[in-house]
């Protein structure tokens, strides 16, 4: 058993298009869930696995996704699935079929850069507690707040989420706490 009592939650996070589940705003947030109580798991695309840089088909994600937190899930606890980027676009996708408590969108990707008018905001569930974290600065756009979706927008932050990492990982963990989904 975790010193710090048994989890109270699961936290399944995804990583972006390019990226893998190293990337600095994952960690961080994945350190402070789980000291907090949060059985986290990192999930790694089988397209990275199989050594490709380029996503699969958004269909082929979600099923992949759709496997791997079946597998992984503890039903004794809530989910809360999410990502970063790209992995947040599958989370939201996602979510309500898998049954989860809430996402975690980090650095939703609203649209294409310079293409507004292409917006993804659809895929942002509704009717489940949803934390988006973007950037104010991201050439991907900033989601708004409606329903259940909140947003938290990080001044001077870019795409990556690098700016002020703590900060960052303490926006997440207070939304998980607000939900009973950590210590």
């Amino acid at each position: 058993m975790d010193p710090a009592g048994p989890p109270v939650s699961m936290l399944v996070l995804g990583h972006g298009a390019g990226g893998d589940v190293d990337a600095p705003d994952l960690t961080a947030v994945r350190d402070l869930a789980a000291a907090g109580g949060a059985r986290v798991v990192l999930v790694t695309q089988p397209y990275r696995v199989a050594g490709r840089r380029a996503p699969a088909p958004a269909g082929h994600l979600d099923e992949a996704w759709t496997a791997v937190v079946n597998a992984v899930r503890d039903d004794t606890l809530a989910l809360i699935v999410g990502g970063r980027s790209s992995g947040a676009r599958v989370a939201c996708r996602t979510a309500v079929p898998l049954g989860a408590a809430g996402v975690l969108a980090l650095a939703f990707p609203l649209h294409p850069p310079g293409r507004p008018e292409r917006s993804r905001a659809g895929e942002l569930p509704g009717g489940l507690p949803t934390l988006v974290v973007n950037g104010d600065r991201d050439p991907f756009g900033v989601p708004e707040p409606a329903g259940t979706v909140e947003v938290a927008v990080r001044p001077g932050a870019v795409h990556d989420l690098r700016r002020d990492l703590p900060a960052t990982a303490e926006v997440v963990a207070g939304w998980l706490r607000r939900h009973d989904w950590l210590r």
